[in-house]
């Protein structure tokens, strides 16, 4: 072997062993949040679906009027509403709400309140949309204010409650956080953010040293012995299992880097020309004397407007009196759950006063909204989101194939520097 591949070999190797039990951790954590809305589901099935009613689906008021009643100091900061008739309406409730204690420091909801004789008033709880422009309401792209606090899961037909969703009771949110930062805030953050570079220098290294001096060299290097004993078979999990997810864990590493580090993204807005901060939420105009906000129906009747063919709406009430409300619509088609059309309401006369489709966002801000389902495989669906349960669970293997093989090598050395024992005759021998 060469000085040079001899000098990456010994870099590969202490990076890998320094690194080994980290890396299983976050490769074992990933594959658990591949499939997380699916699980999610399957466990909970009464929470996000129903069965279909022949009759029409109730107003949002009568919806919000049911999570009321459970929850009267709870205040709305959003709904969100699906095309698919079996799903379930969500309910976000205030960051601030706290098993149904929160609304102190606004007071109570005011979504009994009335403008006519079938509309409720908007409840001025929701943050407003500080982070607009990361995507639709789901987790990794959605608004702060969204999510913040507990979800109620409303059946449409009937407005019985179905279900409620703490982030911080949530599985997944808790691996979610472990998986990014252990739970450490931005200490923990720094050192995955740290790890998931040093894991792409042994991607790169590793490649160096898979690729074969001689032609008659590839062939072994691209297949496993399946037959062979069990050192071998490490061997060729570690050398030709790795070389093809390297490339899938080096965009998963990558894509980690970006999620990390806040100059990634400012680096790529300078790159492309975006903007670096994101411009403030437009405002309602002063409303004359005494007038009203528009009720939740009107402004999602305006949205369906809009976007009749939507997959999903999701309306964001605004916090301050001169607040707009945002309204997130997801397209069929979309390449992300986070690729919504928004749109900006006035919250008293329902005039639209701005709107930017997915396409129309700037590029820096579309590239990094497409780290997390990249990194997750969600970018094309379930065929990509089993693709990276695959890779996460390879990459698992490969700090433990590598230290295997790194043990061999030394036990072989030993072996070959350990002094003979001498012969002692005896007298059978003799």
């Amino acid at each position: 072997m060469s000085p040079t591949k001899s000098f990456i070999r010994t870099i590969h190797l202490w990076l890998g062993l320094g690194t080994g039990l980290l890396i299983v951790f976050v490769c074992l954590t990933g594959s658990i949040l591949a499939f997380e809305q699916e699980l999610e589901h399957a466990w909970h099935p009464a929470r996000y679906f129903v069965q279909p009613a022949t009759t029409p689906r109730l107003q949002l008021a009568q919806l919000a009027s049911a999570v009321q009643a459970r929850k009267p100091k709870a205040k709305i900061s959003s709904f969100k509403l699906y095309a698919d008739p079996t799903r379930t309406v969500e309910i976000s409730l205030a960051g601030n709400d706290k098993g149904g204690k929160g609304g102190e420091r606004g007071g109570p909801g005011r979504m009994g309140q009335e403008r006519g004789p079938d509309a409720s008033r908007l409840p001025r709880a929701g943050r407003q949309n500080e982070n607009s422009g990361k995507g639709g309401p789901e987790r990794g792209g959605k608004p702060k204010g969204e999510g913040g606090g507990p979800r109620v899961f409303v059946n449409p037909y009937t407005a019985a409650i179905t279900g409620e969703l703490n982030p911080r009771d949530n599985f997944f949110k808790t691996v979610e956080q472990l998986h990014r930062g252990l739970v450490a805030g931005p200490v923990g953050k720094l050192v995955m953010g740290v790890n998931a570079t040093i894991f792409l220098f042994i991607l790169g290294t590793g490649l160096v040293l898979w690729w074969p001096t001689a032609r008659k060299a590839l062939k072994p290097r691209l297949t496993v012995k399946w037959g062979s004993g069990w050192k071998r078979l490490n061997h060729d999990f570690h050398i030709s299992l790795g070389f093809y997810a390297s490339l899938f864990l080096f965009i998963m590493a990558l894509t980690g880097v970006g999620m990390s580090f806040d100059w990634v993204g400012a680096g790529i807005n300078k790159l492309t020309h975006s903007p670096l901060k994101r411009p403030e939420p437009p405002t309602s105009a002063a409303p004359a004397a005494g007038t009203a906000p528009l009720a939740a129906d009107a402004v999602l009747a305006l949205a369906r407007q809009q976007a009749p063919d939507a997959e999903t709406y999701t309306l964001q009430m605004p916090k301050e009196p001169t607040g707009s409300i945002r309204v997130a619509v997801l397209r069929p088609g979309a390449i992300t759950e986070n690729a919504t059309d928004e749109a900006y309401f006035d919250q008293f006369s329902g005039r639209l006063i701005s709107s930017q489709t997915y396409a129309q966002r700037p590029v820096g801000q579309r590239i990094r909204g497409l780290f997390k389902p990249v990194h997750t495989g969600a970018i094309f669906g379930w065929p990509t989101k089993l693709l990276a349960l695959v890779i996460g669970l390879l990459g698992a293997t490969f700090p433990i194939t590598g230290t295997i093989m790194w043990l061999n090598r030394r036990r072989k050395k030993q072996g070959k520097h350990s002094p003979a024992r001498p012969i002692i005759a005896t007298s059978a021998g003799r």
